[in-house]
């Protein structure tokens, strides 16, 4: 039988920037904890796991989701599937479950995303050996911007200046720094070998310091007249490269009542594409799909996440919606958290869940992201009652 799609027991590891508290840990590794948490809160119902749908893009190939379903002991008898977008990921794999939740497909699927970034493997070319760091985000023939170069000429269009980046980025230092010491992060986050805490949000990160970061971005090429514009993007108003999995159960409302757990109903979703030359624009598209499916306008919103892979990217994409600022991340995003790509999407349903359930404001929530590319994916939820 058929029903509106819920989104329950939403949780996440900590944040862990590449390298450090879990430098030694698999893609699976990371996710195991997460989905075996999630699975743990939805088992008094006594619904068997339909499925497991994972994000994840830069991991050692293969099913990542059924690796980490076996490894979080959930049977040999639930299946797991994985999905790419890019760092959509995360959030399609939501997406997608509740999809199958919405015709009938299923009654109960486990869905997030997990990187990690630390354990990922070198990847070459077979006719050259030489590596690369990132699949291609377009063929030949088509414009194919690693992302930052990307969020410099997006910047650069859109008219975004340096100081308004570092105003974000040390925003969203300071936001995230803050909840952090509060512990409002501490109920969604899942211990993975005692590690508990994002190590990434700096509380001195202030506009003052971030102005002398240089530009990461700028072709040294490039003469002054041709980078005219360009240039402002920073290692401090960027994201950085970071490992963590995020999951939740989606089901029926039935489901979770029966439950009593928080949930939050998925009321639209949308998946967009655009210009590949600016793909930091993506979730714009997408988000307005979503608020039309949704018969909502950016004003009817009470709550916002945006993946912050590039300050220049989440304003741009502000800026298009005529978002309300003050809405976005406000707790703090991926510059200051860092951003697993795969699963950044599902980060941002955990986070809108954990600042839905703690406000008395009944106003639905969207979570978008900015793909590679030229892709934008984008979800309307509202909390039950």
């Amino acid at each position: 039988m058929s029903g509106v799609p819920v989104i329950v027991a939403a949780r996440r590891t900590a944040i862990g920037t590449a390298g450090r508290g879990f430098a030694a840990h698999t893609v699976d590794a990371l996710a195991a904890p997460v989905l075996a948490e999630v699975a743990r809160a939805v088992a008094p119902v006594g619904l068997p796991i339909d499925d497991v749908v994972l994000g994840n893009c830069m991991g050692p190939g293969g099913d990542v989701a059924r690796v980490a379903a076996l490894h979080a002991g959930l049977g040999h008898d639930v299946p797991g599937v994985t999905v790419d977008r890019q760092c959509g990921s995360g959030l399609d794999a939501v997406l997608q479950a509740a999809s199958r939740v919405r015709a009938g497909d299923a009654r109960l699927v486990l869905a997030g995303g997990a990187e990690s970034a630390s354990t990922a493997p070198h990847r070459s070319w077979p006719h050259s050996g030489e590596r690369y760091t990132r699949a291609p985000f377009a063929p030949d023939g088509f414009p194919d911007p690693d992302m930052g170069p990307a969020a410099d000429r997006l910047a650069a269009v859109r008219g975004i200046t340096r100081a308004r980046q570092d105003a974000w980025a040390a925003r969203s230092h300071a936001l995230a720094a803050s909840a952090r010491e509060r512990g409002v992060f501490d109920g969604e986050i899942v211990a993975v070998d005692g590690v508990v805490r994002d190590d990434r949000p700096r509380p001195g990160m202030d506009a003052a310091r971030l102005a002398r970061f240089a530009p990461a971005f700028l072709d040294p090429a490039l003469g002054a007249a041709a980078a005219s514009g360009l240039g402002t993007v920073t290692a401090g108003n960027s994201c950085g490269f970071s490992d963590g999995a995020a999951a939740m159960a989606v089901t029926s409302g039935a489901v979770a009542r029966e439950l009593g757990l928080p949930a939050l109903r998925v009321r639209a979703a949308a998946v967009a594409a655009g210009d590949p030359a600016l793909p930091g624009l993506g979730a714009a598209p997408a988000a307005r799909a979503a608020l039309s499916r949704a018969g909502l306008t950016p004003g009817d919103l009470g709550f916002i996440e945006i993946t912050e892979a590039f300050a220049a990217q989440v304003l741009a994409v502000t800026d298009e919606l005529g978002l309300d600022e003050e809405l976005v991340s406000a707790d703090g995003g991926a510059i200051a958290l860092g951003h697993p790509w795969g699963a950044s999407g599902a980060v941002l349903l955990v986070r809108l869940a954990a600042r839905m359930a703690a406000a008395d404001d009944p106003r639905p929530g969207l979570a978008a992201c900015s793909i590679g590319g030229g892709q934008g994916v984008a979800m309307i939820v509202e909390r039950v009652a």
